[in-house]
């Protein structure tokens, strides 16, 4: 028929796994990188504090987060270190350092729900003010600190849950920065030019007459 043209219309784009290991590589290492962060700065924050007497007066004590529990310090940093990592191995490798990230996460909220309530650091510096091992503190009372490490911990759980489960779409480091098992060949040595001036001395070096036949 004349008039009528066939213009095929644009088809939609399908979301390929490039495009959702873009989408999960941006959301893994912000979230692993903002959990990492969040779990270190709540750990140096005051979690408790309490009242310890001496000398018959009152004498206030305070506990940050490392003076509790190092485990969510320690913890994120391992996270963090594991997140880098990510990228540099492959397959296998990269499933086991991705369980390393998740764990890490997961010990950091553990260790950070255990520390809301605990009384340890701040009976331990009421023992040293008193000068009493069995004296412990008083009007204890806690902060909400603890509970930002758990949530910087969750962050990092997500972000090695995101690797476990998309990190096979992801790029690795280029093969350049890798050691290869097997050796490199080597270049073979061009031949030398008997003409030059430095052969020559180096025939008669070795007796031979670099003018004969």
């Amino acid at each position: 028929m004349e008039g009528v043209t066939a213009v095929p219309s644009p088809r939609p784009e399908p979301v390929g796994p490039s495009r959702t290991g873009r989408t999960s590589l941006a959301a893994a290492l912000l979230s692993g990188a903002l959990g990492a962060a969040v779990a270190l700065l709540a750990t140096r924050q005051q979690w408790s504090e309490g009242v310890a007497t001496v000398a018959g007066g009152a004498f206030p004590l305070t506990a940050t987060g490392s003076d509790v529990t190092g485990v969510p310090a320690a913890l994120a940093v391992v996270g963090l270190a594991a997140l880098v990592a990510v990228f540099a191995v492959r397959r296998a490798g990269r499933l086991a350092v991705a369980a390393v990230l998740a764990l890490s996460g997961a010990g950091t909220v553990a260790a950070a729900l255990l520390g809301a309530s605990d009384s340890a650091a701040l009976d331990e510096k009421a023992a040293r003010a008193s000068g009493d091992a069995s004296a412990t503190v008083g009007a204890l009372s806690h902060t909400a600190w603890p509970y930002v490490a758990a949530v910087g911990g969750l962050l990092l759980l997500v972000a090695g849950l995101l690797a476990l489960r998309f990190g096979r779409l992801w790029p690795a480091m280029s093969g350049r920065y890798e050691r290869g098992g097997a050796p490199r060949p080597r270049r073979a040595a061009a031949p030398a030019d008997p003409d030059r001036p430095e052969e020559l001395w180096k025939a008669l070096d070795r007796g031979e007459d670099p003018t004969g036949a």
